[in-house]
C-alpha cells in the first residue's frame, strides 16, 4: 500500500470519527425536535430540510451528514452515539 494513501485514509477515518462524535453530542437548537440529538431526528424531518433548505452553518452541515447516512441506510453508525455498550465510542477532540 502506498504510504501517502495510508496517511489520507487515516485522516479520513479521523475526520469521520470526529464528525460522528460531534453529531452524537449536538442538540437540535430549534423547531419541532428542539432538544433532541441530531442522530435522533427522524428521516422525514431531515427530508423536509433537504427539499426546503438546510440551516446555515455547522448545524446545517451536520444535519446533511445525518440525512445522507439515514438515506443510505448507514444509520447503524449512530449506535455508537446511542450508547450501545458493545460498541466503542469515538474519542472526542
Amino acid at each position: 500500500m502506498n504510504h501517502s494513501f495510508e496517511a489520507e485514509d487515516d485522516a479520513l477515518r479521523s475526520r469521520a470519527a470526529q464528525e460522528l462524535a460531534e453529531i452524537g453530542r449536538t442538540v437540535m437548537p430549534f423547531g419541532r425536535f428542539q432538544g433532541r440529538r441530531l442522530h435522533e431526528l427522524p428521516a422525514e424531518y431531515l427530508q423536509w430540510f433537504a427539499t426546503k433548505g438546510w440551516p446555515r452553518g455547522r448545524i446545517g452541515e451536520l444535519m446533511q451528514i445525518v440525512y445522507q447516512m439515514k438515506a443510505d441506510g448507514s444509520d447503524v453508525a449512530f449506535d455508537i452515539c446511542r450508547g450501545n455498550p458493545g460498541l466503542r465510542r469515538p474519542a472526542d477532540s
